[in-house]
């Protein structure tokens, strides 16, 4: 049976609005996997820039820790410096003030001459010689004589051996030290050095750790006491 013109148009028609709808629908499919895709693409973007914002901000901040500590660490160092430089001043200053009231030391001649006749005593002592030069302020050229006539005797009965003392008058200490003397050798290889300066640093040195602990306490920190 034939389809007339009406019937042709009508089924064209149809397939026309078939084939519209399934582009429709195949465009809807499409239009909604590209958004489901630009979502998920998107979700995606902005977690890993999340991520990249919070590990710089957390590398900034360990930075920043980083940072305080190692000022804090500064201003410690710097403040026990301060401390350790503040102490060494006083200490100075204290043997400094010895050290001035030594010269006063020379100024009682009886006082003086004993503690001459023990610092030349102590050198022989030290030398063990048989030949020794004795240095001293030119000043005291006559006290220390008298200090070695006192002291060879006292040195030979308690050595066992004899010495011959010369007092240097070519070469003296320096006439605005504090006084004592210098011992040497024959050969002059040997010297025991008995000035009052250096009985001052010697007994300075050996009284540090008390000296140390009268001014500024124990040390918390110290395991071993000799």
């Amino acid at each position: 049976m034939a389809l007339s013109d009406a019937d042709v148009q009508k089924r064209i028609k149809h397939m026309m609005a078939f084939i519209e709808q399934e582009a429709t629908e195949k465009a809807e499919q499409i239009d909604a996997k590209a958004e489901e895709e630009f979502s998920i693409e998107k979700g995606r973007l902005v977690q890993a820039q999340r991520l990249k914002i919070m590990e710089y901000y957390e590398k900034k901040e360990k930075q920043i820790e980083q940072q305080k500590k190692i000022q804090l660490s500064t201003m410690r160092n710097q403040a026990r410096l301060n401390v350790l430089r503040a102490r060494n001043d006083l200490i100075s200053e204290l043997l400094n003030d010895a050290q001035l009231r030594l010269a006063r030391t020379a100024a009682d001649p009886e006082a003086y001459q004993r503690l001459l006749y023990k610092l030349v005593f102590q050198g022989l002592l030290r030398l063990l010689e048989p030949e020794v030069t004795v240095r001293c302020r030119p000043q005291d050229r006559l006290l220390v004589e008298a200090a070695v006539k006192k002291a060879i005797p006292e040195y030979m009965t308690v050595s066992q051996k004899r010495v011959k003392v010369q007092i240097d008058r070519e070469v003296h200490l320096a006439v605005n030290a504090a006084g004592g003397v210098e011992v040497y050798s024959g050969n002059q290889r040997i010297k025991v050095s008995n000035t009052l300066e250096s009985r001052l640093e010697l007994s300075a040195q050996q009284k540090m750790p008390e000296i140390r602990k009268a001014l500024f306490g124990a040390n918390p920190n110290r395991k071993f006491f000799i």
